[in-house]
């Protein structure tokens, strides 16, 4: 154990907050330090867009949900994938960007949740809390429309941060050998763990401080993954230029 195991260990989604400014040095610093994640092949395919404007958090913390706390917490940030800056690097050197294709959706994709993550991280280290917020692709088209998001960049998903105003307990994670394998993948053994991983997340569920409720974690997923999710995702990546139509 370290102070950095510690605490990615400690991780909770913080969605009250205290009416503390974050300066603009530490904003500066905490994606600094988000730069510094992982990117394949030094594409670094991401746009950060930090939205002060209070009537455009206003709208975009109703399209997410509603979620009040994207209006409400002293930082909101929207991490965008973005091939752009890449066709521009094509044209100065006189050359023609290849579009369309999965692996640059992937690829975009990947590099901005790594930065996002490097982000959260960085922010808790400096006392700061936050929740991801994929609600934004709720209605990814007005949420272009309300931050001049052009083609071949598409918003993956915003975050809040700000010094927390609550102290939720931590969310118990799947157990390690479930999620880790060695040499191939296997389930063996698995339905019996889950069955305990559910008596585990049912007794957190039932426990904790805030909201509490009977619930499982397979319950959970069963429930969401038996529903359609943002069908109108596909056609909108499309239309934004990551995929040929």
């Amino acid at each position: 154990m370290n102070h950095v195991i510690e605490l990615l260990q400690k991780h909770r989604s913080i969605r009250k907050f205290q009416q503390k400014a974050i300066n603009e040095e530490m904003v500066r610093t905490i994606i600094e330090a988000a730069q510094c994640a992982s990117t394949s092949n030094y594409i670094q395919a991401y746009t950060v867009i930090q939205v002060c404007d209070a009537a455009v958090r206003k709208e975009i913390a109703e399209l997410s949900g509603p979620q009040l706390w994207v209006e409400q917490s002293p930082l909101f940030l929207v991490f965008c994938a973005d091939l752009k800056r890449l066709d521009r690097a094509c044209s100065i050197h006189e050359k023609k960007m290849e579009k369309g294709y999965a692996e640059q959706f992937i690829i975009a994709t990947v590099d901005t949740a790594l930065v996002a993550q490097n982000t959260m991280i960085a922010a808790e280290s400096l006392g700061l809390g936050g929740v991801f917020i994929g609600g934004i692709r709720n209605n990814p088209d007005r949420v272009c429309e309300l931050l001049d998001i052009p083609d071949d960049v598409y918003p993956v998903f915003g975050m809040c941060l700000g010094y927390p105003a609550d102290d939720p307990e931590t969310k118990p994670r799947l157990p390690v050998n479930i999620v880790l394998k060695k040499d191939r993948y296997s389930t063996e053994g698995d339905e019996q763990r889950l069955e305990e991983y559910d008596r585990t997340t049912s007794e957190y569920y039932n426990n904790r401080s805030t909201c509490s409720r009977d619930d499982t974690w397979t319950g959970q997923m069963a429930e969401m993954m038996s529903k359609v999710m943002r069908p109108h995702m596909k056609e909108y990546i499309n239309g934004k230029g990551f995929f040929v139509t």
